[in-house]
């Protein structure tokens, strides 16, 4: 009898923990809700998987040489070999972890930047401002691709030297919506609370007005990991990269120099660059849903949308009547 007494209270105490959850969460909840960007989300987790579980999927270590150039694709090898010889399906899956560091090594590193400078830029204002935003219109109209082939053709070839140029050259654009949305943030009521209360300026930048930006910062690394996947593997297919790693873009760089798109072996040059195609889409796909995140009008024109698919009109017929003349 008690236990039916109490039913109401923890029913109400769960429904009460599940909306804090969600309210909390908002913006997992969203992602998980949106279909582009579930389906996003489960594309990318198998890629990070299959590169975490590359030794696994691929036993023997790193491909190594192990039959003729340019074998189709057999029971053996089942994705066929490259033009050096080597296992397609053991280059695919081992390349999946360099291209995938690059890129969110890329997006990590990139919006570390821009958050800094666009958050000091945007908050403090006057002199400070002027000179930062100087330096984010300089890099915004230095062009891209010169800068990121004379950086990697001079640097040391490695993959800590392709993500820090693709960062130095990706940062800017991020940092001007960070400055633009700080400026926004700090006439909040909130903010001219924290100054009245006599709190530092570190501390009102980072727990005040930081924690209100946090889904245009994640937006900004997916945008900047698409960014970091295609212009790595652009480099790594022009050379400017370190051949003796395995990623997606030496891949078709190795299938360029062996002649494979000559030849007819499709095998080579598809799975590495449907890959490359594939991760920028889920990624793209993923954004849409933090676009959602992030723009309440979005929102609110999908429940709009909801409620009016919920809705049955219902069709009425109407009969005619003919009117007697007195």
């Amino acid at each position: 009898m008690a236990q039916n007494t109490l039913t109401p209270q923890v029913a109400q105490i769960k429904g009460q923990r599940r909306f804090d959850l969600k309210h909390r969460f908002q913006w997992v909840y969203i992602l998980t809700r949106h279909p582009q960007a579930r389906i996003g989300l489960i594309i990318m987790l198998l890629m990070i998987l299959m590169a975490i579980f590359a030794p696994f999927l691929a036993p023997g270590g790193k491909p190594k040489y192990v039959a003729l150039p340019n074998l189709p694709p057999s029971a053996k090898h089942i994705l066929g070999v490259d033009p050096l010889g080597r296992d397609e399906f053991a280059l695919v899956v081992y390349g999946a972890r360099i291209s995938l560091e690059i890129g969110f090594g890329t997006g990590v590193l990139a919006l570390l930047v821009a958050t800094i400078i666009g958050m000091t830029a945007g908050y403090f204002g006057g002199a400070v401002d002027n000179i930062l935003t100087l330096i984010i219109n300089l890099f915004l109209v230095i062009p891209g691709l010169p800068m990121l082939i004379l950086f990697a053709a001079y640097m040391k070839q490695s993959t800590t030297t392709v993500v820090l140029t693709l960062a130095f050259t990706g940062w800017a654009f991020h940092a001007r919506i960070i400055r633009a949305q700080t400026l926004s943030l700090r006439e909040k009521d909130y903010v001219s609370a924290a100054v009245v209360a006599g709190e530092s300026n570190f501390t009102i930048i980072f727990r005040q007005i930081l924690p209100n930006m946090i889904n245009i910062i994640v937006g900004g690394i997916i945008g900047s990991s698409i960014y970091g996947i295609a212009a790595s593997t652009a480099l790594a297919f022009l050379g400017l990269t370190n051949m003796e790693d395995i990623s997606w873009g030496t891949n078709l760089f190795w299938a360029q120099n062996g002649n494979s798109l000559l030849q007819g072996a499709w095998w080579v040059f598809i799975p590495s660059g449907l890959l490359v195609a594939l991760a920028a889409l889920a990624l793209t796909w993923i954004n849409y849903g933090m676009d959602e995140i992030t723009n309440p009008r979005l929102r609110a024109e999908r429940s709009l949308r909801k409620i009016l698919r919920g809705i049955k009109i219902q069709r009425t017929r109407v009969t005619p009547v003919q009117l007697q003349e007195h």
